[in-house]
C-alpha cells in the first residue's frame, strides 16, 4: 500500500524523519524485547571494532563487518515474523511454525556467513 496520494514524489527531510524515527523505535524495541537480538548486538560491539583492526583492506573490513550487520538484519526480520505469527494466536499452527523456523533457520545461515568470512580472511595468517 502506497504511503500517500501520487507516491511516486520523494518524501523529503519531514518523511525521511519519520522512517528514521521509526526505524530507531524499531531498533529499541528489539533490543528491549529481544534476548538474541541483544546477544548479537554485544557480539557486534565487540567484534566491529576487532575486525576493523584485523582487515588488511576495506574490502576485508567490509566483509568482517557487513557480515555481522548482515545478522542483525536477519535477526531483526526474524523478530518481524515473529511478533506478526504470534498476533494472529497463541493456538499451534503448522505454518505459523514453519515460518518462524525458517526465519530462525535465515538468521542461522547468516552466522555461519560470519564464521566462514572470518575465517577465510583471518584463518590463513595464523595457520599457512
Amino acid at each position: 500500500m502506497p504511503d500517500r496520494v501520487n507516491s511516486l514524489i520523494p518524501r523529503g527531510p519531514g518523511g525521511m524523519w519519520k522512517a528514521f524515527k521509526w526505524s530507531m523505535q524499531g531498533l529499541a524495541a528489539a533490543f528491549r524485547l529481544e534476548a538474541s537480538f541483544r546477544l548479537e548486538v554485544y557480539l557486534f560491539v565487540i567484534l566491529c571494532p576487532l575486525g576493523l583492526w584485523l582487515g588488511q583492506t576495506p574490502l576485508e573490513r567490509a566483509l568482517l563487518v557487513g557480515s555481522l550487520l548482515l545478522v542483525l538484519s536477519a535477526e531483526l526480520l526474524n523478530s518481524a515474523i515473529e511478533s506478526a505469527v504470534d498476533r494472529m494466536g497463541p493456538e499451534h499452527n503448522e505454518f505459523a511454525g514453519r515460518a518462524k523456523d525458517m526465519g530462525s533457520a535465515a538468521v542461522f545461515v547468516l552466522m555461519m556467513n560470519v564464521l566462514l568470512c572470518w575465517a577465510l580472511l583471518l584463518l590463513p595468517r595464523v595457520w599457512p
